[in-house]
């Protein structure tokens, strides 16, 4: 039976090796906008089918956590459990979210600002 357009052929659950948890604890802290990166080892054979989708994903450059499971059409705890496999055999790293910016003190730019045109 073919599956309907858009909708997985293997569930998401399965994608997990029936596991309830990582194997690495860490991993239950994962920030959905944690940065992957990958290293250059590529993953063995003994890894399935999406962690190798996962880790081909980065090749052209970082995503977030979130961005890699809509990627791969997979819920962001679905892909935790394979970010936190790869990351836990060398195979990709995994770093904190870009911390948001802070608000300028406005004296400070209007400061420079004099400095600035003070050159000229």
């Amino acid at each position: 039976m073919k599956p309907p357009p858009g909708r997985r052929l293997v569930p998401a659950y399965l994608v997990t090796g029936g596991r309830a948890a990582p194997a690495d604890r860490r991993a239950a802290g994962y920030d959905r906008l944690a940065i992957l990166t990958r290293s250059d080892s590529t993953p063995s054979d003994r890894f399935g089918q999406e962690h190798h989708r996962l880790w081909r994903l980065l090749r052209p450059g970082p995503l977030t956590l979130v961005e890699c499971a809509a990627h791969l059409r997979l819920p962001v705890s679905a892909a935790v459990f394979l970010a936190a496999d790869l990351v836990e055999s060398g195979h990709l790293h995994i770093r904190p979210p870009v911390p948001p910016a802070q608000r300028i003190d406005r004296t400070l730019v209007e400061r420079l600002l004099v400095g600035l045109r003070a050159l000229h």
